[in-house]
């Protein structure tokens, strides 16, 4: 008898079963947006992309109401439902694709076999994207991977890392008390009446210089420090998400 299965799909993947050297995969073409980010305002984050993402997005931190428990994410939009990097199903020109987007439809999933969850991490797919006519093997006929499935590999093991580096980082900041809540207010020029945001949270930059030497060690020895200035210095973004607006407004 086999034993009953069960894996919880990651945000935005609706089902989602572990990667056979057998199955043919429909990949996303280059710049090409997976469905669930084409109307998303905002995406999770990595420890290492912080640098990156900030050049060109706001960086934030949410949480679910009452949960305690924080992540990193990039503000894509202005409203619910709305992604102003999304230009007919593709990702905005020039600008840089988050790693969650750009591993779809794979990901790296814990699993719960007969109701006990398995400490190793499986690789998986989005099985709406298995596909034997139009799909592409990974594989040879040999199971040896292709340089494609390689680097595709690379990038989930290395962002799977990277996220428990995002959440020991966010669990330091909540714990030292650095986390505060704010809403964003605007009102556009043309054609719209005011915008708000509201459910994220930011650095409070004045509790920094309160830490004591222990504390302020602790971030400058695991580099969170750095992050925290570069997600301080991408609020200035919003103004970006604005001209954006107006742009497509236009």
């Amino acid at each position: 008898m086999i034993p009953a299965m069960e894996i919880a799909p990651p945000f935005g993947y609706k089902e989602i079963v572990p990667l056979s050297r057998a199955q043919k995969v429909r990949l996303l073409r280059p710049g090409e947006l997976p469905a669930f980010t084409r109307e998303l305002n905002s995406i999770p984050i990595s420890y290492t992309e912080f640098a990156l993402i900030a050049r060109e997005y706001p960086i934030v931190f949410a949480s679910q109401a009452g949960s305690g428990v924080y992540g990193p994410v990039a503000v894509l939009g202005m409203a619910v439902g709305e992604n102003l990097y999304n230009q007919d199903g593709a990702w905005a020109n020039g600008v840089y694709v988050p790693a969650y987007a750009r591993r779809f439809p794979f990901c790296m999933a814990k699993v719960t076999i007969e109701k006990v969850e398995q400490q190793k991490r499986l690789i998986c797919v989005e099985k709406s994207q298995l596909d034997e006519s139009a799909g592409e093997a990974l594989f040879g006929a040999d199971g040896s991977p292709s340089d494609k499935w390689r680097e595709i590999e690379r990038l989930l093991i290395e962002y799977e890392a990277d996220l428990e580096r995002s959440r020991e980082m966010c669990g330091i900041l909540a714990d030292y008390g650095l986390l505060e809540p704010f809403a964003m207010k605007a009102t556009l020029n043309k054609g719209g009446g005011p915008l708000a945001m509201t459910g994220m949270h930011r650095i409070a930059e004045a509790k920094i210089e309160h830490l004591n030497a222990s504390q302020l060690k602790n971030l400058v020895k695991k580099g969170i420090l750095s992050r925290v200035y570069a997600h301080l210095l991408s609020l200035d973004n919003f103004g970006k998400l604005l001209d954006r607006r107006a742009a497509r407004a236009a």
